[in-house]
């Protein structure tokens, strides 16, 4: 990544990931902080996954499709939050130029797949609600699975020209301190010292790719489905047909707040201060929300959580009593 133009100037070859080190009396409330948030949202949203696979009230395309989002929220906040956490520990804080390329290109590829997959998740619930008599039919296994494989592959695609482009044409020898808490293209992009128009154009352009589509295609589906529950004669069935999408709608509208306002809006000198704490919004808070609203305001998940607590339990027990019964018999054998 070295500029012959550039003359006898010193290269960076790793670069300091700065966090939260400007609040050095914080930092042991921020590693437990973040140690309990990373450790609640795995757990969460493997609990997600599990049920969804083990039982068979949950084998449905919309709780198909959420168990690949809480799947990916899994991968998208391992991509951040251990080097964080090991930052804080530690004070190692470095990180080499192909770790944050890589760090970038996975969170990217997430985020982008994450948007494809929120607004699936939005045409679904359009289905379920604006085309009950079809949705079986339209809704089925291989259509499904070809959606969910799509939001992947478009996902990781998507992001591969612009990180090349940010590791091969960019060159770094100035100052290597990235204020921010992970590899983001807008901190590499302002320590660049090389001419950086064309890639801010192709970042533009595949980020408007990734977020522009899906969001209509999201904000779409959720004006059908408003229309139509608006249409139910029913106070009871109004309130029936909402609550199936508004944990959705709640997710959507964090996820895509915290976006637009951390890469969309003017970066002048305020804002640009705020970026890390808009950033926890959707690299940290949605995938620790998502099983949460998920599971606390679904009672098809309540009652799933339910059984498999009540299958537990008597498990645990005829275990626990056997185990006693064991150790008594060896002790009168001795």
């Amino acid at each position: 990544m070295a500029d012959p133009e550039q003359g006898n100037q010193t290269f960076v070859t790793e670069f300091i990931l700065l966090g939260f080190g400007d609040l050095p009396e914080l930092q042991t409330f921020l590693f437990m902080l973040f140690l309990v948030t990373y450790l609640l949202t795995l757990v969460g949203n493997i609990l997600i996954v599990a049920l969804v696979v083990t039982d068979q009230q949950l084998h449905t395309p919309m709780y198909f499709f959420l168990e690949n989002l809480s799947f990916l929220e899994i991968c998208y906040t391992s991509t951040i939050l251990p080097k964080m956490l090991l930052s804080l520990l530690t004070k190692e804080n470095g990180i080499s130029l192909s770790g944050c390329f890589f760090q970038f290109y996975v969170f990217a590829s997430l985020a982008c797949s994450e948007c494809y997959l929120l607004s699936v998740m939005s045409y679904d619930r359009y289905l379920a609600i604006c085309k009950p008599l079809h949705y079986g039919a339209l809704m089925n296994t291989r259509f499904r699975i070809q959606l969910a494989v799509g939001s992947w592959i478009s996902g990781f695609m998507s992001p591969i020209f612009t990180t090349s482009m940010l590791a091969s044409q960019l060159t770094f020898c100035g100052s290597n301190k990235i204020d921010h808490f992970f590899c983001d293209y807008t901190p590499l992009l302002v320590l660049s010292c090389s001419n950086t128009r064309s890639t801010e154009i192709a970042m533009s352009f595949i980020g408007s790719v990734c977020t522009v589509p899906p969001f209509l295609l999201t904000v779409t589906s959720y004006i059908c489905i408003i229309a139509t529950i608006l249409k139910i004669p029913s106070t009871t069935g109004r309130k029936k047909a909402f609550s199936t999408c508004s944990a959705h709608l709640l997710v959507v509208t964090i996820f895509y707040g915290a976006l637009m306002t951390v890469y969309l809006l003017p970066k002048n000198d305020v804002l640009r201060d705020q970026n890390k704490l808009f950033s926890l919004f959707y690299t940290v808070l949605t995938p620790l929300l998502n099983p949460l609203i998920y599971s606390l305001r679904n009672k098809d998940f309540r009652a799933a959580l339910s059984n498999s607590v009540s299958k537990c339990v008597p498990l645990l027990r005829t275990q626990r009593i056997q185990s006693l019964f064991n150790t008594g018999t060896e002790t009168i054998n001795k």
